[in-house]
This record gives structure tokens, sequence and C-alpha cells, in this order.
């Protein structure tokens, strides 16, 4: 029987194999990855793998679990053509592995910083990166991290908290520019200034050596260790080559499906339609769309034809605080304010109408988690309470759920 294969090493790639077997498919599975690993979790890879005393890969799935499920693993080996034709894939080593579907969870690589000296910046994108990086981040040594996004603060987080002097760097106005509201942005950048972090904002580069950083308005900052977090880029070579539609990602439809029917796709590669979302095309590099993803995708491999209506959620965790974001702020131009607590604050971002889009959250801990959640349980039923009621932190929205 030919197999159903999966390439890829992370969240989605594991979840497409659990979820086969959960769908009553019995035949042969083939796991391929260009990672040593069997498939583990990227989060951890910008905080507990750099910070904890004896960091290991937060393993997703063991030898006995892919034992159980009866999968055959091809590993340290990469994909070098995907022949739709003859539904067969080509590796490096030589070998050629046929498949009945196809799952691409390729992920997404870090974007290079396209200035002079560039080469001189390291990235993050797998275990072996970040134990590069914990080497580096030793106390005293002088850090500095280009980009205000989500990785390149908790990157710099993760190095002030091994005692470096850490120097942040973005060309934008602020930190956070994508997708999470000024107000909870300040915040966050508070936090980071209070830990000891110099934070560069609105501010440009114009080179890079192998030890210092130097700034459009001629400052240089000197550095041990250049790290480059200005986001990632899907990746596509292998769907690109093999004549599959691209759109911000692998195309997909709402099924997951590519435009080949016998392949699919999930994670960080592709884009997809969601129905729950006025049938908007999104990419999103979030841990729990990624197994939804693959959740959706694995069931219609074998017959199903499930859609995608998720609601989106994200988190980032940053020194002691907690960042959460649900549905699609971009949507809900309207934002209102609502403090849940001394330590936290919850923005809704509704339409013009009061229809709940989204909502972005930050507390310490997990203090804004709860309401978050209730949040997201809102807009699955399609409640929009007033906007005096969601800004009045003493209306509770779980009464508000239960009617």
């Amino acid at each position: 029987m030919t197999p159903m294969v999966i390439i890829g090493g992370g969240i989605a790639a594991a979840r497409g194999i659990i979820n086969l077997r959960a769908n009553n498919y019995d035949g042969p599975i083939t796991l391929i990855s260009e990672e040593a690993l069997l498939p583990y979790d990227r989060p951890p890879l910008s905080k507990s793998a750099i910070t904890d005393d004896e960091p290991k890969p937060a393993a997703l799935l063991d030898e006995g679990i892919v034992a159980s499920l009866k999968v055959e693993v091809v590993l340290n080996v990469a994909v070098t053509k995907i022949d739709r034709a003859a539904k067969s894939i080509h590796l490096a080593d030589g070998r050629t592995v046929t498949y009945e579907k196809l799952l691409l969870a390729t992920g997404a690589k870090p974007r290079r910083l396209n200035i002079p000296g560039g080469e001189n910046a390291l990235t993050l994108r797998d275990f072996k990166d970040s134990l590069e990086l914990r080497e580096k981040f030793q106390p005293n040594k002088n850090i500095a991290i280009i980009g205000g996004g989500f990785i390149g603060l908790e990157l710099a987080a993760s190095a002030s908290k091994r005692g470096c002097n850490v120097t942040l760097i973005e060309a934008q106005p602020r930190i956070l520019m994508r997708g999470v509201p000024e107000a909870i942005a300040k915040i966050i950048h508070a936090r980071h200034e209070a830990a000891g972090i110099t934070m560069l904002v609105g501010t440009g580069l114009s080179s890079l050596t192998h030890d210092a950083v130097h700034l459009v308005d001629g400052r240089v900052i000197k550095a041990d260790t250049i790290i480059a977090g200005i986001g990632a880029s899907p990746e596509i070579k292998l769907a690109e080559a093999a004549g599959l539609t691209i759109d911000n990602g692998i195309a997909c439809n709402t099924f997951m499906q590519t435009s080949d029917p016998d392949i699919y796709a999930a994670g960080d590669c592709c884009s997809f339609i969601n129905t729950r979302f006025d049938n908007r095309r999104i990419r999103l590099e979030a841990w729990r769309s990624a197994q939804e993803q693959a959740a959706i995708a694995a069931e219609n491999m074998v017959g199903g034809q499930k859609t995608n209506a998720s609601m989106p959620w994200f988190w980032s965790d940053q020194h002691d605080l907690t960042l959460q974001i649900t549905g699609m702020a971009d949507m809900g131009p309207v934002t209102i304010t609502r403090k849940p607590s001394e330590d936290s604050l919850l923005l809704f971002h509704t339409r013009d109408d009061g229809k709940i889009m989204g909502a972005s959250g930050i507390g310490v801990g997990n203090s804004i988690g709860r309401e978050i959640k209730l949040v997201e349980m809102l807009m699955m039923r399609n409640i929009s309470p007033d906007a005096a009621i969601l800004s009045d932190a003493s209306q509770s929205l779980k009464a508000i759920l239960k009617g």
C-alpha cells in the first residue's frame, strides 16, 4: 500500500501523524525530516531551551509513540524534489518515497538581514541554534538583537535572564508593530527597560561587523554576539519547485488542501481560507493554529470534508509577562479597554456594529489567560455585549456567557 507521507519536524508534522491514526487510517505513514531529531516543540527554543539548567528538546513524539503508531521515520535527510506526476519524493541520499497523500509541514525560516555584513548575525530556527545562543549568552557578554518582534523580544528576555548586557534595535517607531496594539507594546517595552535592556526604537541599521552594529545615525553598538530576529518567511521552496500555487505561503483552501488535490499543508508554511472570518486568506505563525490545521488536513487526507473555522490564538512569554491574542484584531477597528486586575490589561477589537473580532491581553503570569478564553467563547457563540459592559471589569464575562 502507498503510504501517507509527512514532511516536517514540528507540531504540524506530529499532529498530522497522530490525527491520521485518530481518524482510523491504518495504512503506512512515513515521516521525513531534515533534522536529526524526532518532531519537537518550537516555542521553547527562544525561552526554556536557552534558560533552563539542562535544556532538552521538547519532544512531541518519542520512539515509543512512533513505534506504537507504526510510523516509518526518515531523519537527517533533506527532500530535494516532489514529483507530482509520479507522486514521489526524492531525498538527498538518493532514495525515493512514493505517496498516496502528502502533508507539507515545512514551517518557516528566519529572515536574513539584507545589509552589508548581515551574515554576521545569528538566527534561531532549531534546537541546535538554541544551544549555540545559550553558549554565547554568558554573564556580562554584550548581546545585540536586531528586531522588536516576538522572537527578538523573547531572546532579549532570555539573554537578560542569563546575565547579559542586552541592546535591542528596532527600525520601526515602536516594538511589535505588526498585530499588537500600542498600549500593550508600551507595557512590554517598559518591562524590558526595567530588566536593564537598552531599547533603541526608530533606529535604522547601516552595517554589521563581527563585533559591532553600525547605526545610520553614526552610533556603533559593540557586541560579542549579534542576532537577527526580524521575522520568518514560509518555507515554500519544495512546493514552489513542484508548481504548487503560492500566496503568502503554500496556498491552501479551507480544507487545508493545496492546488494539488493529493497534497495538503499545515503550519507556518501555508496560508489558508478561514470560514469563520469572512473566508479571509490568512497565514498564522502560531502553535495552536498549526495543531488545528494539521488535524483538519489529516481528517481530509482520509476522505473527510472538514473546513477550517478555527479561532486564531497566540501567546508570548517575556520576563514575568504573558501576552495573549485571539481572533483577528485587525478586523476590529474599534478598541474597547478593560482592566480585569491591577496587573492585567484587556483590549477588545470590534467592528463598528459592535461585533467582537478579536482581543489582546497582557498580564503577569497567566492572569490574562482566563479572560482571553472567555472572549474566545463569546466570539465562538457570536455574543457581542455593549461597549459599556465590555469596558466594565465588574461585569463578569462568564456571567455574560451564561446569559
